[in-house]
């Protein structure tokens, strides 16, 4: 068995599509509420509407009932995984914990895998992600992701155990790299919403992706990432589809602050607090991130779109 904590639209998918695969999978969420909702429906009408739970899948409240889950992937928001993992720690112990989380936690600027060694020494941390969303995901669509792992002989396992008809799974064995590409991307996808909803169009979004790899790139090789895996699906395959795709929250909150329209808060966006993160982390490491640092002040509120254009555009001319 699977354990999947977090009954978000994204734990929910890969515990359809892990069940589909023909492993039995538990789905945990701490709403006692909504889990009685699934068991009921055999759906997750909240998060993941319109897809039907295999009988593979198990919804619980009590993380207990999957004691036999030697693999638990953790599918929360960044900025609550620190929470959780201290709170079920020992109940965690003897298992490797996959983080499915995109982001940088912004009170100790950790990534997912850093978090989870820090928070429960002596777990085994590894990270998948990668270009996906929840939807394609729980259609059975076709979707490739990074499994990054220190341990080989675990990161092989994982990979094995983890792969799915539909869910073709890459190892890694960069699990920094994997981590700030899935974060990073999130602030390059807010800044191209921006781009779109404020009608500065196709041509200048595309500026915007290429330079901002360019810093995602800067910023993951300054802290000890590998540039092949910024490379890959973990970094720019992610990029891609979330500067380009109205699915990712990301982007259309940029189209939101572009247009100068609200923005549901109810909706978890990781990239505002990840964008923070960023603009310290690259202080503290003297990295020049001016996008991260825009979008940061745009999300505060800081500044308008018109001073970011300005700013950026007014930026002393350089080499490529």
């Amino acid at each position: 068995m699977i354990a999947v904590m977090g009954a978000g639209a994204f734990g929910t998918a890969l515990a359809v599509a892990l069940a589909r695969g023909g492993q039995g999978v538990g789905l945990w969420a701490r709403d006692a509420g909504q889990v009685a909702e699934m068991a009921a429906s055999r759906r997750n009408e909240r998060r993941l509407p319109g897809v039907e739970l295999p009988e593979g899948v198990t919804v619980s409240a009590r993380l207990e009932d999957f004691a036999g889950a030697q693999t638990v992937l953790l599918a929360m928001p960044m900025q609550q995984m620190a929470g959780a993992l201290g709170a079920h720690c020992a109940a965690l112990q003897g298992r490797a914990l996959v983080a499915c989380s995109k982001g940088i936690d912004l009170a100790t600027l950790e990534g997912p895998t850093g978090l989870i060694a820090r928070v429960c020494p002596g777990l085994a941390p590894a990270i998948l992600t990668g270009p996906s969303f929840a939807a394609d995901i729980a259609r059975g669509l076709p979707t490739a992701l990074t499994l990054a792992c220190a341990d080989p002989a675990l990161g092989a396992r994982l990979q094995g155990e983890l792969s799915a008809p539909t869910l073709r799974i890459y190892l890694s064995g960069d699990p920094l790299g994997a981590e700030l590409g899935g974060a990073l991307k999130n602030v390059i996808a807010i800044a191209a919403g921006v781009v779109i909803g404020a009608g500065l169009g196709e041509s200048a979004r595309a500026a915007l992706v290429t330079r901002g790899f360019a810093e995602m790139s800067r910023l993951a090789l300054a802290l000890g990432a590998r540039a092949e895996t910024l490379a890959g699906l973990s970094g720019l395959g992610d990029l891609v589809l979330t500067c380009t795709s109205a699915q990712s929250r990301n982007f259309r909150l940029g189209q939101a602050l572009g247009r100068g329209e609200g923005f549901d808060p109810a909706v978890t966006v990781e990239g505002v607090a990840t964008a923070a993160a960023v603009s310290k982390l690259a202080a503290q490491r003297g990295v020049e991130m001016p996008l991260a640092d825009m979008v940061t002040a745009l999300c505060q509120h800081k500044i308008t779109v018109a001073e970011a254009a300005e700013a950026l555009l007014s930026r002393p001319l350089k080499k490529e």
